[in-house]
């Protein structure tokens, strides 16, 4: 039998090279590891912590200077100024925990919350404020998982893995407190020393820079992240200390309600992520809303939001406030949902996102999916996600599970939709309905081409329109009992990359107008057009007027023939076309 030896002439030197990259790489390990074990006092600590910070977490915030400057060369002085001013308000900032005993998981929880907030922003071009930190934290895990992947595990532990092995290495001699006091006062003192002393010779360069560019204030990291997160945890703390001032006196329901009248029902329809300038019927380029365009539905497409994410629109839309007035309010007040409750309507509630963010506590509300049949619920909600059409399943019973007294004269109905909610929109659409191939299938929206995440994004639309198509139709056949009528409006818009941006929450005076220019569409019934006294060809030529969120209230109680001594006539998106001035009603739908 014949033997072959191996060739020692070749396995032998790859053998000792890949030993010896082995043995170099065990030596530097542990070279590492000594170096990480040695003492350091926490002052040095936070130093250096710091220093890291400043050059680990902090890319989104030097490329977006480097971008403002128009190149590295021009943005040598305000980057140098910038590091000195972040690394010195995170010594300053964690100062107050340089002591020995305790504080080494408060430091790593840092460093995790200064990587996440990185990847966030450099993969989403969102900034840190006290908005998006809001909307961090009513996120709910449903939501958030669209968010995570690999790509966020591995850009998060490329900024994770060395501090943690630090942390976990470096002892922390114990030191008096007295003594441990007098140094965290010192370093406080040359942090802010330091930086005030960067600021008077920079300024010249500086200010202008902020002043023009704000939003460089929230990519400072981790400091923006901490201040942002520390306002909006603080918030409902003082919510509850908040007054919630009474809005109902005086509601009452108007003269369309005479004996004999029929019970009128309204559905609004709160959408989510929409942008106006992506609906067919507002003269896209695509026919993403055929089923809008088959009923002959009014679209409004000058329409501005509130804010430029959920938990900010949501309170202020259905406020008896105006924008300024709800943002400068000292004490909460009863929204729509309470007046039109107080008048005598029946009110319902039901959600396919994540709460009603506090406007739907007095009413009766519910989630999409509760009380589905098991059979509904595995069609409609697989994972745990619903479709918005589950918004629509056994919408006749919840309707006639409410106060009957109340239900004879009225109801108002309102969905909150899943919509177009992101990163994920790919989710947001059935495999029947994805009209625009191929489309974005990841999370992390900037790998995308940008025709995929159009396509993602305008399937997402057409899901939209195919539901308000049903429940038009649903509508329609209640209308043998009931004056029927929807009306749709979204929360907010959505950045698909324009400017770099993507998602939505950027701060209102900085966000593009993408993230505030909202769709919204109205359906009436030829018998509720008639008992309101409205014209068609008013409506229609009235559909390129500017309006708000701040026209949602009014707009709704004239629908409703709900009085009010909160009403104004002059935010009631169809009150320049009531008979009272056109006195010729004519039939909105076919």
């Amino acid at each position: 039998m014949l033997r072959f030896a191996p060739d020692s002439s070749v396995s032998a030197p790859l053998f000792v090279a890949h030993s010896g990259l082995f043995d170099g790489l065990r030596f530097l390990v542990r070279r590492v590891d000594r170096w990480m074990a040695t003492p350091l006092t926490p002052q040095q600590v936070v130093l250096r912590l710091s220093l890291y910070l400043v050059l680990a977490a902090n890319w989104p915030l030097w490329l977006q200077v480097v971008q403002i400057s128009g190149g590295a060369g021009a943005a040598l002085r305000p980057l140098a100024a910038l590091a000195v001013l972040v690394a010195c308000g995170t010594v300053a900032l964690l100062a107050f925990s340089a002591w020995t005993r305790g504080m080494k998981p408060l430091w790593w929880l840092v460093v995790l919350i200064a990587a996440l907030a990185q990847y966030y922003m450099g993969a989403y071009g969102v900034v840190m404020d006290p908005g998006m930190a809001t909307n961090v934290l009513q996120t709910d895990v449903r939501e958030a998982a669209d968010l995570l992947g690999p790509q966020m595990l591995a850009a998060v532990a490329a900024v994770l893995v060395l501090p943690t092995w630090w942390l976990v290495r470096v002892p922390l001699p114990a030191m008096r407190p007295l003594r441990q006091l007098g140094r965290n006062a010192l370093l406080l003192v040359l942090a802010l020393l330091v930086a005030s002393g960067t600021v008077a010779i920079t300024a010249r360069d500086l200010a202008p820079l902020m002043r023009s560019h704000p939003q460089l204030r929230y990519l400072m990291n981790p400091l923006a992240s901490l201040y942002s997160g520390a306002v909006a945890a603080a918030r409902p703390a003082l919510a509850r200390s908040r007054v919630l001032m009474p809005m109902t006196q005086g509601a009452a329901l108007g003269a369309s309600y005479a004996a004999g009248a029929r019970p009128l029902l309204l559905v609004l329809v709160v959408g989510e992520t929409a942008r106006a300038d992506h609906f067919g019927i507002n003269g896209y380029g695509r026919d993403t809303t055929p089923a809008l365009a088959a009923r002959n539905v009014l679209s409004w497409q000058n329409v501005r939001s509130c804010g430029t994410s959920t938990a900010a629109s949501l309170p202020c839309m259905f406020s008896p406030l105006d924008k300024d007035a709800f943002e400068a309010r000292k004490n909460d007040t009863e929204n729509l949902l309470d007046v039109a409750q107080a008048a005598g309507l029946a009110v319902l509630w039901l959600d396919n996102q994540s709460g009603c963010k506090g406007v739907c506590d007095r009413v009766p509300h519910a989630a999409a999916q509760d009380g589905l049949a098991p059979d509904a619920r595995a069609a409609l909600c697989p994972g745990g996600e619903c479709s918005d059409e589950a918004l629509l399943q056994g919408l006749e019973q919840r309707l006639a599970a409410l106060p009957a007294a109340s239900r004879q004269r009225g109801a108002l109905v309102v969905l909150h939709q899943m919509g177009s909610h992101g990163p994920a929109y790919y989710k947001r659409s059935g495999t029947d309905a994805k009209r625009f191939m191929p489309e974005c299938r990841t999370e992390v929206l900037a790998q995308c081409a940008p025709g995929e995440l159009v396509n993602a994004y305008d399937n997402s639309i057409a899901a939209t329109d195919a539901f308000l198509g049903r429940a038009i139709d649903w509508l329609r056949a209640q209308s043998a009992r009931y004056d029927t009528a929807l009306l749709y409006v979204s929360d907010h818009g959505e950045s698909l990359g324009e400017y770099g941006l993507f998602l939505h929450g950027m701060p209102y005076s900085l966000a593009p107008d993408a993230q505030k220019h909202v769709p919204m569409v109205a359906w009436l019934d030829e018998s509720l057009a008639r008992r309101r006294g409205l014209s068609a060809a008013c409506l229609r030529a009235d559909q390129g007027r500017a309006l708000t969120h701040d026209n949602l209230y009014h707009t709704v109680l004239g629908v409703l023939d709900v009085q009010s001594p909160t009403y104004r006539r002059a935010l009631d998106a169809f009150d320049n076309c009531r008979n009272h001035k056109e006195n010729r009603p004519v039939a909105l739908a076919r």
